[in-house]
């Protein structure tokens, strides 16, 4: 089977609209929590989020595209971009439209969306709403809603003609994107895979929607430090926008381009947990299967992992079980490796979560340092104290291999594993 690299990277997040961008805000330990811009959030609990900021896409993307587009989608789009000219791969004809050089039936596009373009859904019901009653939509509205239409785009706009859809399963959404391009590079369908997610849901329904289950913060007073992963006040989750993105590409393929390589796709699993539409398995039996059987995959063994990203919403439930699943997967091993969830920057990009975080992976392999988790003031008396979850400070560490976790609704588990290339 064909060994996996990752040739290419891009992020768009609240703490940064660029991979460099980003991993000064990993570095620097930045919260990217905010008042709600997007619309008047006055009459809901929750009146904040982690928005991207000062973004341009036009800089990057044609400026009739993006009206068309979702806002989900055309983060998709942004982020590709940045992957593939990372990895060397994109060049701009005398037109001005971008070119991918390589061959389109062996390029494909696997991408994540949780919920896909619940902006588009939501304004188009608003416009009906204020008429007259006739059903007039737009007639964008459906491929701006879908949640393949990240898919789509991203493989039009590049030219990609292999294998091409979505995953959708909640959080888990982006992991799971990562695996199916993998497997494709790895069991020969394609050499090159664009993967990752995006999501951008900080919309009335989508505040409103998470209000009503009980699932956001709603420390209006105190914004900036909302996100807690593992404080004894943790509320929470914190919505967040954004993508990540991948440039995959078989082993063979990126050294005979002459391509820079970042990572290596060492291995993954996915499990569920049967357990509840929710709320995660108290003892974390589906995650730590996940990372279990992510390790067989990778003919790894726990002690070799020197840092996970763990999934860490900010709710009193999930951040327990996790590390409690932690413990199960890697016994004596979890004491002596480093534990963050970047999620108390970004917030949580639900569907994009896992790609953003696993670029974060790629970016603590390349520069040797742990992100830390931010806002931690008390500790949780639940919580091991011998784990060292990294907090509030980054780390300077040698990094070779890191692990990323994501978990869904409807019990949804995906661990990812990436490790430092050696030939």
């Amino acid at each position: 089977m064909n060994r996996v690299v990752v040739t290419g990277i891009g992020a768009l997040t609240a703490i940064g609209n660029s991979v460099p961008e980003y991993l000064e805000g990993l570095k620097t330990g930045r919260s990217g929590a905010g008042p709600i811009t997007q619309f008047d959030p006055e009459l809901f609990k929750t009146q904040f989020a982690c928005e991207v900021k000062d973004w341009d896409p036009a800089t990057k993307l044609d400026a009739r595209a993006i009206r068309r587009q979702d806002r989900y989608t055309v983060m998709a789009l942004y982020t590709a971009y940045e992957a593939l000219e990372m990895s060397g791969l994109l060049t701009i004809d005398e037109e001005g439209k971008p070119q991918v050089a390589v061959d389109p039936d062996r390029a494909g596009c696997i991408w994540a969306s949780g919920i896909g373009g619940l902006r588009s859904l939501e304004e188009q019901i608003e416009i009906f709403e204020g008429g007259n009653g006739t059903p007039r939509y737009n007639p964008f509205m459906i491929p701006r809603m879908i949640a393949n239409m990240g898919a789509g785009y991203v493989s039009m706009e590049f030219n990609l003609r292999g294998p091409s859809y979505a995953t959708v399963s909640a959080c888990a959404s982006g992991g799971h994107a990562l695996a199916a391009a993998a497997d494709d590079i790895r069991l020969g369908r394609a050499d090159i895979m664009v993967t990752g997610g995006s999501e951008a849901v900080v919309t009335k329904v989508g505040i409103g929607g998470f209000n009503s289950m009980k699932a956001l913060s709603t420390r209006n007073d105190d914004m900036a430090t909302a996100s807690r992963p593992y404080d004894a006040d943790r509320d929470g989750f914190v919505l967040g926008e954004g993508a990540g993105a991948f440039v995959l590409e078989s082993l063979e393929h990126a050294q005979a381009r002459g391509a820079t390589i970042l990572a290596e796709v060492a291995g993954y699993a996915a499990s569920s947990d049967a357990y509840h539409i929710s709320a995660p398995h108290p003892e974390g039996a589906g995650a730590k299967m996940a990372m279990v059987n992510a390790l067989k995959y990778a003919n790894l063994s726990p002690a070799d992992v020197d840092y996970i990203n763990t999934h860490g919403t900010s709710t009193p439930l999930g951040d327990t079980a996790e590390l409690k699943a932690i413990q199960l997967a890697f016994g004596e091993d979890a004491y002596n490796l480093h534990i963050s969830s970047t999620k108390s920057m970004t917030g949580h990009l639900l569907g994009a979560a896992a790609a953003i975080e696993s670029v974060a992976c790629v970016l603590a392999i390349q520069h040797n340092f742990v992100p830390p988790t931010i806002n931690h003031f008390t500790d949780d008396p639940n919580i091991d104290p011998k784990l060292n979850l990294t907090f509030n400070k980054s780390v300077e560490k040698t990094i070779d291999v890191a692990l990323s976790n994501t978990f869904g609704f409807g019990g949804h588990n995906s661990a990812t594993i990436f490790k430092r290339f050696n030939p």
